[in-house]
């Protein structure tokens, strides 16, 4: 018995000390968890991070939940995603690097003639068209090929009056007087030199030959017309070398400079390449396209380019070192460029950038960011709609720290537009169209004044744009305006 009351009592006491010990435990651990509790500052919805609340709830602009913003990270700008998040939307950064990149762009081009490569052939004296060897525009000729024959009335008494001074064992000036007039007559070296000879009567008749490759671009004579001086019989454009026109936009054109080298490659087969020289470009821009011509000459020799046919060119520019961005990461919004940069405390921001030269799948960053930072590449555009996106951005980059926290029962304004039914004294009814916010459809329904005397100017069948707000269970007006014409 004595043993059972000695263990009896120390398990008493055993079972105090350990109450007791727990009972401080559980006392002291409130403290520690007040003493270890994060600061809350303010509520705020975090797509409209500029409006401040006092105290939790559900956010008027979204439907979401106010999220709470600890005294110890205060200080930071920016929106932090969660990682979860941020794998969830698949959100993708990149580095803004400096590269070295060329001002190379491609431009589609037409085959023309190379006007400098024309010739023309006339005649310097009157006469007929004997016989004509070029029937058609745009044959092909080679230098030294016979085009026509032209007789020349007009030399036959020049040339027999040089053979009678030769026959007559004439004076020397009298002969090269005879031969100075043949000259001025434009009297061919040959038939010059034959009648001189006297072996045969003397020739009036002269062949026209081709003075260089190419094809006959103009034919201006028929066999058996007349031609007078100064007159065009057929003009050769050269096709050793052609021109290449494209229309260049202003700002590629900038970066053009005589000299620069070009590919060129045929678009109906993408096998027969050529390289040209940039030539000109042309002091003239389409103000219906805003660009500019730029001339290339292009290698022909091989004669397989005619004028109209299109030739894809590739300009390369010269290289240069320059900070780059993936385009992708560029947002413009019209009036500027924005990229969401990734912080070094893994927050976001939208931040201006100045853009340069684009490159194709990169931009020239020229001012807004440096070597090493870290911007959104992709997913950007899942958080919400594009639309949508620029309006937080742009609520992003101007907000400005409210001076007071605003009451999170302050009520919200909604906005519609619909037609007046009918006016009372202290009430307005009105058929308005579908209300999003609310998820309201379509309907009509009445709508409380501020007070008898609100919106005086409003008629029954007026189309007007109207801001109303909750009431308790009612729908108070705030404003309405008639489409067109003042409150």
């Amino acid at each position: 018995m004595a043993v059972a009351l000695i263990i009896g009592g120390c398990a008493f006491y055993l079972g105090r000390s350990t109450a007791g010990s727990q009972g401080t435990q559980a006392a002291t651990a409130p403290a520690a968890s007040s003493a270890g509790e994060r600061k809350v500052l303010y509520w705020h919805d975090p797509m409209v991070p500029g409006q401040k609340f006092d105290k939790p709830g559900k956010s008027p602009f979204m439907d979401m939940q106010l999220q709470p913003v600890y005294a110890d990270e205060a200080s930071d700008s920016g929106v932090k995603v969660s990682s979860q998040v941020q794998q969830n939307l698949g959100i993708r950064t990149a580095m803004v690097e400096r590269a070295e990149v060329s001002s190379t762009f491609d431009a589609v081009g037409t085959v023309q003639f190379d006007e400098r490569l024309n010739v023309a052939v006339q005649t310097r004296t009157a006469g007929y068209l004997e016989r004509l060897n070029v029937r058609a525009p745009m044959e092909r000729v080679a230098k030294g090929q016979a085009l026509g024959t032209v007789f020349a009335p007009e030399w036959l008494g020049p040339l027999n009056e040089l053979i009678a001074l030769k026959r007559s064992g004439a004076s020397a000036e009298l002969v090269a007087a005879a031969k100075e007039r043949t000259r001025a007559m434009s009297i061919p070296a040959d038939l010059v030199r034959q009648a001189e000879e006297g072996a045969t009567p003397p020739q009036a008749r002269y062949t026209l030959v081709a003075p260089a490759n190419g094809v006959v671009a103009e034919l201006g004579v028929r066999e058996g017309v007349a031609v007078s001086p100064g007159m065009t019989l057929f003009r050769i454009a050269g096709l050793e070398k052609v021109w290449a026109v494209a229309e260049v936009p202003e700002a590629q054109a900038i970066r053009l400079a005589r000299g620069q080298k070009v590919s060129a490659m045929l678009q109906a087969d993408s096998s027969q390449t050529f390289t040209g020289t940039l030539q000109e470009i042309l002091p003239q821009v389409n103000s219906a396209t805003r660009t500019l011509q730029a001339r290339f000459e292009v290698d022909n020799k091989g004669g397989k380019l005619v004028p109209g046919m299109l030739l894809r060119l590739q300009v390369a520019g010269a290289s240069s070192s320059r900070l780059v961005v993936p385009a992708e990461a560029v947002i413009r919004t019209g009036t500027r460029a924005v990229v969401i940069v990734r912080k070094d405390n893994g927050a976001f921001e939208p931040r201006d950038v100045q853009l340069g030269a684009d490159f194709g799948d990169q931009l020239e960053i020229v001012q807004g960011l440096v070597e090493g930072d870290q911007v959104v590449a992709s997913g950007q555009f899942l958080v919400d709609s594009e639309a949508r996106l620029r309006s937080v951005l742009g609520s992003l980059a101007a907000a400005q720290p409210a001076s007071a926290p605003a009451p999170a029962s302050a009520p919200a304004a909604y906005s519609a537009q619909g037609k007046v039914e009918a006016v009372d004294a202290d009430s307005m009814t009105l058929a308005h169209g579908p209300i999003t916010e609310l998820k309201w459809p379509a309907m009509t329904m009445r709508f409380n004044k501020p007070s008898p005397t609100a919106f005086a100017d409003v008629k029954p069948g007026d189309t007007v744009r109207f801001e109303f707000k909750k009431k308790g269970d009612e729908h108070e007006l705030v404003s309405v305006h008639r489409m067109g014409g003042a409150k």
